[in-house]
């Protein structure tokens, strides 16, 4: 299913989203300052372009660290400055195309996938796209850590 979803996502228009995004990048890849936001739009790219079977964690919980540069209030105006300038864009493209895609009974995950991909576009500054398998572990480790906390 991954692989049929991916390629007919490709084919209906991930390809055109997913070239937004490296749009995005390469305009923020100009300045240093922007550089955060390249591998931001780097990694959406490779989630727009092959959604099925992918999903997204922030960094923090990937490498299980307790703070990283692109958190608390730098990474808040990073992602604020992302969602003004291409952020909205990019969310309106997802909203139409899982509008369209909720439009036909065939096409309902794709729309879902769609929507999925709206929310990550306002904010992308800190995640990272990973197996679905990978994220599953990694919410349970979040999980079992917070019980462990709790316990104590």
């Amino acid at each position: 299913m991954r692989l049929t979803g991916n390629f007919i996502w490709f084919i209906l228009g991930g390809w055109y989203i997913s070239l937004l995004w490296l749009l995005g990048a390469l305009v923020f890849a100009v300045s240093i300052i922007g550089l955060p936001f390249t591998r931001s739009a780097i990694e959406m790219a490779k989630l727009s372009a092959f959604p099925f079977g992918m999903d997204v964690v922030h960094i923090r919980d990937l490498d299980l660290q307790v703070e990283t540069p692109v958190e608390g209030l730098i990474g808040f105006l990073l992602n604020l400055i992302w969602a003004c300038t291409f952020g909205l864009v990019l969310f309106f493209a997802y909203l139409v195309a899982g509008v369209l895609s909720c439009m036909t009974i065939i096409l309902i995950p794709f729309g879902l996938q769609s929507f999925k991909l709206a929310a990550l576009s306002l904010f992308p500054v800190g995640q990272r796209v990973v197996p679905v398998e990978v994220a599953n572990m990694i919410r349970e480790e979040k999980a079992r850590m917070r019980m462990d906390q709790f316990r104590r």
